[in-house]
């Protein structure tokens, strides 16, 4: 089935209610083997405010902004193995992060910070139109592929889902036709780990 939702749910599609309100991502927590060299690419290359620094247990855990009460945070735990996984690319062990994308507002801060990456030293791809946005990858220094993104046909704040450019997968799962409907039908259980 190929339907897609003509509109945003306004109800509790799986019927559990208190719908969160969120204002997006508070911060993602990755790991570093080396906070110091962190904080010199994401203060230091890209430019992000460091905004806090703490301890957790042993471990320094620092934020960087990247959006109004938006961050990324590091947890630096010596010793540990970096990442190192190009981004969409296969992986010859089990993961389950890809890359991490920050959005910029226009074409002209994507190509600025191509050229900010290059003046540093960073190995930067060429800019990559992927239709509805346009993209650079790039990776830090714990081998975390990371990418910069700029919308060309806007994603977010919509309240319809009929634009082909954003919604073109033939063969969509099959939650998508039960969000069309207005329902989901099952959602899945977890467990802590």
């Amino acid at each position: 089935m190929t339907a897609t939702p003509t509109s945003v749910p306004t109800n509790d599609p799986a019927g559990l209610g208190n719908l969160p309100t969120w204002k997006g991502v508070n911060h993602l927590a990755l790991v570093t083997p080396d906070m110091d060299a962190t904080v010199r690419f994401y203060a230091g290359v890209l430019g992000m405010r460091l905004c806090a620094t703490l301890m957790a247990g042993p471990m320094r855990h620092y934020f960087f902004e990247i959006g109004d009460g938006q961050t990324v945070a590091f947890f630096e735990i010596k010793g540990m193995d970096t990442f190192a996984k190009p981004a969409g690319g296969p992986s010859d062990r089990t993961i389950q992060f890809d890359h991490l994308s920050f959005g910029l507002s226009s074409e002209e801060e994507l190509h600025a910070l191509q050229d900010r990456l290059r003046a540093a030293g960073c190995g930067v791809t060429p800019v990559v139109d992927h239709g509805i946005m346009h993209s650079i990858y790039f990776t830090d220094p714990n081998g975390i592929a990371l990418e910069a993104s700029w919308w060309v046909h806007q994603a977010t704040g919509r309240d319809d889902y009929d634009d082909p450019e954003l919604y073109s997968d033939p063969h969509p799962v099959p939650s998508v036709a039960e969000l069309a409907g207005g329902h989901l039908e099952q959602v899945p259980a977890t467990r802590l780990v």
